[in-house]
Order: structure tokens, then sequence, then C-alpha cells
């Protein structure tokens, strides 16, 4: 089935513009403080999960980008590499948290692992840098997550001090709703594909097929269809038993529920011919 997802595409687009403009925002306050430059990539080994649009989105891109032949072979060798590693280290936070260990403990020991980006080329440059995930687009400045301000280790902006701050969580809770709403408007049988999260080696190396996307067929759709007719018939109270409300019943040839027809009451008295 072929699906159009630029709609839901362009949607995130604004969204990431939404991310590029906050980043501009803060660099443009705090100049001095703000270290992203081309060449360092200390943002492309840092962990991060995306949501179902930019997964959906990501894949897109690289498609389009990289044909089949030895450069997309490459990029999908290093990322079957980094998403063994995302699971290994994933098994890992899991028994920390069956032994008691705290969240924060947790996160930020996940956070001094380092996990090279299959997006990242040999020059330390993204092979897919304009449609990078909104986590690149604001690395480098101050983002509160969970109540707390984090920043780059390699940024300028001293521990302690008053500096704007991204609410990274606004912009995710609004792809975490686009990618609901983009999975309400599809066929399928997986709705909580939505809440997926992925680390970007998976969205790299997926085929988001119809199988993957669990796509109902046109026997499915029209059986569906018609279970939904009879729930809805069944659940109107003034549905006559021969059919939905507002259908002859068959019994006398006049419409359900009006005044003439001789099977309902509605009030009515009637007398019988002698």
């Amino acid at each position: 089935m072929q699906l159009d997802f630029s709609p839901a595409f362009a949607r995130y687009e604004a969204i990431a513009a939404e991310a590029d403009a906050a980043f501009a925002k803060v660099a443009s306050l705090c100049p001095d403080m703000v270290s992203c430059g081309e060449g360092c990539s200390d943002c492309c080994h840092a962990l991060f999960d995306l949501t179902f649009i930019e997964a959906l989105y990501l894949n897109r891109k690289f498609n389009e980008a990289f044909p089949p032949g030895p450069a997309r072979d490459a990029v999908l060798e290093r990322a079957n590499a980094a998403d063994r590693d995302a699971a290994k280290l994933k098994r890992k936070a899991f028994r920390a948290d069956e032994q008691g260990v705290s969240t924060r403990e947790i996160l930020e020991s996940i956070a001094r692992e380092r996990i090279r980006c299959p997006l990242l080329g040999d020059d330390d440059r993204c092979i897919l840098y304009k449609s990078r995930p909104l986590t690149c687009r604001l690395y480098g400045v101050p983002l509160e997550i969970s109540g707390e301000a984090r920043t780059c280790g390699k940024a300028g902006f001293a521990p302690g001090g008053r500096y704007p701050t991204v609410k990274i969580e606004k912009l995710q809770d609004k792809l975490v709703a686009l990618s609901q709403e983009l999975v309400a408007s599809i066929p399928t049988k997986l709705p909580l594909m939505a809440e997926m999260l992925v680390p970007v080696s998976f969205a790299l190396v997926t085929d988001f097929d119809d199988e993957f996307l669990g796509l109902l067929t046109e026997e499915e759709m029209v059986k569906l269809h018609e279970q939904e007719a009879k729930w809805a018939a069944a659940s109107d109270p003034f549905a006559p038993a021969g059919g939905p409300a507002g259908s002859a019943c068959g019994s006398c040839g006049e419409q359900a529920g009006s005044p003439a027809c001789s099977s309902c009451t509605g009030g009515t008295s009637w007398v019988l011919p002698g």
C-alpha cells in the first residue's frame, strides 16, 4: 500500500525549524559559550532515541540520499554495529535498575558511554546533516530535561550560571503527538507503534514496509468495517432487530420509528379491525 507521509513530514520539518530557531536564539545571546562548529563531533557519540515520526523521516531521507551501492552498505554496516552496542548498553542499564541503582545514576552512566553515530562520516561530519534529528539540532546549548539544565561538556556554560535554556521536552511532546496522529491516520493493527522510541541505527536499517507498519489488507479492512457497523447497530437502543436505526425493519414496509410503522409503539394507539 502506497502511503503519503508528506503532510506529516512537513509538520515535522516545522518542529525542526523551531528547534533551529531556539538554538540560534541562545547562540546569539551567548556567542562565546556555544562551541559548536565544523569538525566537532562530540554530539555524534551520544546515545539517544528517536520518536516514530523522526525515525520514519530519517529513514526516508537516508533511502533518498543513499541508493543501493557500496556507500549505503558502509552506513548500514556501521548502523548494525551501533545497534548491537546500544542493545548491550540498554541491557546493562536494565540490570542496574533491577539492582536498585537510581535512575539518575543510570542516566549519567549512559551519558558517559560513547557510541559513534552511523551517520558520522570519516571526515567527522554528518552525512545527513540537513535531516538530522532534534536532539542533534539542540546539542550544545542548555536544555531543560526532567526539571534540570544540561549542556554539552565542551560548551562554555559554567555550572551554577543562569542562562537561556531550551525546554526540549516540549518539542519532544509535539513529536509524540505528531507520531500519534500519523499512526491514527493509517489502517494499521499496531496503534501503539506511535509510542515507539528507537536509536538512529534502528531507523536506518529498518524497512518501514506494509508488514512492519502492520497495515490491514483490503479484505481485512472490509471485515473491520462490517464489524464496526454491527457494533454500531448493537449499541443503538432505538435500532430494530432487523437492521440499524432508520432502515425499514421489514414487518410493515414503513420506515422504522415513524408514526406509520405498525411494529413500533412510539406512544401511538392502534385499533385492530373487527
